[in-house]
């Protein structure tokens, strides 16, 4: 009977920092990265700055229209250090439908069904890829700039480089 009585505060002490962590864990998960508005009234939303980010983006990707991912060749996935300017052209009549700064190496956007060309600019280079929206079929594209690309350049700031620095 002593040892139950001893257990009992020993289980509630137990109990009670199992709850702890957990409650210190539930802090510690990094809120959701914040959906925003292209001007043109298209929603996107960027992450995947770690593993977590990248984790969730894959696990709502299949519920956005479209993804689209940014790296460099024989890099890391998930570290890709600056924004990407993005344009989302319409294939077939050329309407701009999305004009967005990606801040990460992923990016959703909710596109109505059609057929797209996708612009990702990094600085001087820029990429384009042909992607394919279906109702229920979301399309994806990786937009790989090669490993010698001068990424330091790039991601300078305008007026550094306008200034010759």
């Amino acid at each position: 009977m002593k040892l139950f009585r001893l257990s009992c505060p020993a289980a509630a002490l137990a109990l009670g920092a199992a709850a702890l962590g957990l409650s210190s864990a539930a802090h510690a998960v990094m809120a959701n990265p914040p959906i925003q508005m292209a001007p043109q009234g298209v929603e996107f939303m960027c992450g995947g700055k770690n593993k977590d980010e990248i984790a969730f983006m894959e696990m709502v990707s299949p519920r956005w229209a479209a993804t689209f991912e940014f790296a460099v060749s024989r890099g890391p996935r998930g570290q890709f250090p600056e924004s990407v300017e993005v344009k989302v052209i319409d294939k077939y009549s050329g309407a701009e439908v999305m004009q967005a700064n990606a801040s990460g190496p992923f990016m959703l956007a909710r596109l109505e069904p059609g057929t797209y060309d996708v612009q990702a600019t990094l600085g001087d280079l820029t990429l384009t890829q042909t992607v394919n929206v279906a109702l229920g079929v979301p399309g994806r594209a990786l937009f790989l700039w090669p490993s010698n690309f001068d990424m330091a350049a790039a991601t300078m700031p305008r007026q550094a480089v306008a200034q010759g620095k």
